[in-house]
């Protein structure tokens, strides 16, 4: 009966089943066969979908079933392409970026639309649209950088940065191309293309962050905040048609409209990015991978001189453009190799516009073969440049970042197995574990290498099995809440004489560097604003102890209110929390907003000075006027508060009424109450770390935070 049905088959298949499962099959292997000969993930999938396509076996046709899934794909990618840019890498580095955005986007228009005119001999519009995919790129080598951790670089920062400004520039050329090709070019149409891009354009950007806050805020449900990202994507696609410009724009600005209430380190962020790589974007290349007939390449000579053309004029405009940013802005060779490496890959928004430009049919010939904007030719000869283009910025890139991580890494080994980033989350309360683990991973300074514990404390006096059950519940859910943010959660369960007791024991156990605890919940008119546990805690363990309450999703604040205590600075704690500060704002794009006398102002502003953040910076003189603040706050503002514990350093009086000024007069707003690390904390909590000097053990701790920690160390000293 199976043979029957094999010799039964036809092709193209027509079975939906069997057609999704070949697919998907071929998304699996494809990507793992070719890198065995170092062909990057995304040329695979083209290449498979070539062989498998109507120009190819013929297995599969090019219906409205692939063209529907890869339509999604490409304006998946450019959603991506907009939701992943670093806001606050962009705004550090705004001059040099827009310098290189410059070069990046100006010398490949002027030399790809002479070579299209003269070498090539097409016509202006399509010259000018070949040029304009020349100016765009995709950071296909990131991935390579990242893994040699000089994601912090100054070149890195300015590459991603001119990457945001040449693609929306090439993007917008597109736009004006495909217009053009839609009527006479008269003045009506420039002031009408004008008024409608600008009226989209502003709705987009201001409109779909006021609607992502308010559905944020009321929505907690993952399903529904990933229906509601996706709605958001497509009603702007649909939206930038309906204004004259192409989707796939809309797509990107939809993607920067959402950049900041999809926080990079969030367990939304993660479902996006994996169901469009898993597949939407597979299917996306997979269709214009059927687009393609590899045998024009050994039949039509004209494919392949186009083919080399483009290619070379891609790659020595991008090299110009690298190459005068460092001479303009004293970057090193290696930076340059990381300029260069980062910018010559033409990917997403190349695939973009060459299909959008192949799909314009400008008329028929005579035998009545359309006409296309962008013919056969190129179209076949845009692969074999994205192939050569990605696989010299694989290696150039990794050059240079092999060169510049072997010059900055420290002479000695600073990640210490004693040393390592280790967070403590003690769970009593299923609706605060979610919004705890949050926190806890939006302030991890190393993502890859930091550990997460989620801790259950069972009294050995009142144990039953029931209470066992539900903390095991409660560990499990907590777990799978960091494994969806790629995170993983050690599950501890304890049997102790009482929390605090248990607690304390496992800070020293695992060597904990930081504990994220919910407000406590008053049981009684007796009982204290802070709880005995949280008291007893802040007596016997001197780690950073973080207090959080919340009302509303972290992806929504506007800005964090930091109000800090005078001589904070001094206390041994302070490089810790302050650190966990600018993570916080790094990874959610959130304005930092420092409230504090000015010597201690003065060191903050020391530190954000090499390290730029979003963040402002506000005398405030009297801490005993604490109420002055609610002035200040607005509705999706949330408060940071330093404290202290008694007898340290930057103790106030008014500390001890604080946890009732932020329940009473703040109870619209999240806070956030921290407890620096406090001196003897080696031997209290972690007896077993040695005992090294306290900016050594700082230095040690914090030095894969880039170096942030040597500003804070050296503004200490002075």
């Amino acid at each position: 009966m199976l043979l029957a049905m094999v010799k039964g088959l036809s092709f193209p298949l027509e079975n939906p089943v069997l057609i999704f499962s070949l697919i998907l099959f071929i998304i699996l292997f494809a990507p793992i066969i070719l890198n065995y000969f170092k062909v990057p993930h995304l040329i695979g999938l083209i290449i498979a979908g070539a062989i498998v396509g109507p120009n190819g076996l013929n297995l599969l046709a090019r219906d409205g079933s692939i063209v529907l899934f890869g339509t999604v794909g490409l304006l998946y990618i450019m959603f991506l392409a907009g939701l992943e840019i670093d806001m606050a890498d962009f705004k550090k580095n705004s001059r040099k970026s827009i310098l290189f955005g410059m070069f990046t986007f100006t010398i490949p228009m002027v030399l790809g639309t002479l070579a299209g005119l003269y070498l090539l001999k097409f016509s202006v519009l399509t010259s000018v649209l070949l040029a304009s995919m020349f100016a765009s790129h995709t950071l296909v080598a990131y991935p390579i950088i990242s893994q040699f951790g000089i994601t912090r670089n100054r070149a890195v920062g300015v590459a991603v940065g001119g990457t945001m400004i040449t693609d929306t520039l090439a993007l917008l050329v597109l736009a004006v191309v495909v217009g053009m090709t839609k009527g006479e070019i008269t003045r009506a149409f420039w002031i009408e293309l004008s008024i409608s891009v600008t009226v989209f354009i502003l709705a987009v950007i201001f409109l779909v962050p006021i609607i992502g806050r308010w559905f944020f805020k009321r929505f907690s449900d993952k399903v529904s905040q990933y229906i509601f990202v996706l709605g958001i994507v497509f009603i702007s696609a649909f939206a930038a048609e309906l204004a004259g410009i192409e989707a796939i724009i809309g797509a990107f600005l939809a993607g920067l409209a959402l950049n900041r209430l999809v926080p990079h380190t969030s367990p939304l962020m993660n479902r996006i990015e994996f169901v469009g790589n898993a597949l939407f974007i597979p299917f996306f290349l997979m269709g214009v991978g059927m687009l393609i007939d590899f045998r024009v390449l050994f039949t039509n000579l004209d494919t392949i001189f186009v083919a080399l053309v483009m290619t070379v004029v891609a790659t020595v405009s991008k090299y110009l453009a690298a190459y005068l940013t460092q001479k303009s802005l004293g970057f090193t060779k290696d930076e340059r190799r990381i300029i260069f490496g980062l910018s010559n890959a033409q990917a997403a928004a190349t695939l973009a516009a060459i299909l959008v430009g192949y799909n314009i049919i400008l008329g028929e010939t005579e035998t009545g073969a359309p006409i296309r904007l962008l013919s056969d030719s190129i179209l076949n000869g845009t692969i074999l440049m994205i192939l050569v283009t990605c696989t010299i910025a694989s290696f150039v890139a990794q050059k240079g970042a092999q060169n510049i991580a072997r010059e900055t890494a420290p002479s000695e080994t600073v990640t210490k197995e004693n040393n390592k980033e280790r967070m403590l989350i003690p769970i009593s309360h299923p609706d605060t574990i979610e919004e705890l683990v949050n926190l806890a991973v939006t302030m991890k300074t190393d993502p890859s290498k930091g550990e997460l514990y989620g801790l259950n404390v069972i009294s050995a006096e009142s144990f039953n099995p029931e209470e066992e059950r539900k903390a095991k519940k409660l560990l499990k859910r907590a777990s799978t809440t960091a494994a969806a943010t790629d995170n993983k959660l050690n599950k501890l369960l304890r049997y102790d004489l009482n929390v605090v007791n248990g607690i304390t024991n496992v800070v020293k156990e695992q060597k904990i560097s930081d504990i994220f605890m919910g407000l406590h919940r008053k049981s009684s008119i007796t009982d204290s604003l802070l709880g005995s546990v949280t008291e007893g805690l802040l007596s016997k363990c001197l780690a950073t102890i973080f207090i959080y309450r919340f009302v509303q999703p972290l992806s929504t604040i506007k800005r964090h209110i930091v109000i800090v205590p005078p001589d904070a600075e001094k206390e041994t704690g302070f490089p810790f929390w302050i650190t966990r500060m600018w993570m916080l704002s790094k990874n959610t794009g959130e304005k930092l907003v420092f409230f504090g006398n000015e010597a201690t102002l003065a060191v903050i502003k020391g530190v954000h000075k090499k390290y730029p953040v979003p963040a402002d910076f506000k005398v405030f003189q009297d801490f005993d006027d604490f109420l002055a603040l609610t002035k200040e706050v607005g509705n999706d503002d949330g408060l940071v508060v330093i404290m202290s514990r008694k007898n340290a350093v930057s103790y106030h009086n008014v500390m001890s009424r604080i946890p009732k000024y932020l329940t009473k007069y703040f109870e619209n707003q999240n806070f956030i109450m921290v407890y620096p690390r406090q001196h003897g904390f080696h031997e209290v909590c972690l007896n077993d770390f040695g005992n090294p000097t306290q900016l050594d053990f700082v230095s040690e701790n914090l030095q894969r935070f880039d170096g942030l920690v040597d500003s804070i160390t050296r503004l200490l000293k002075n």
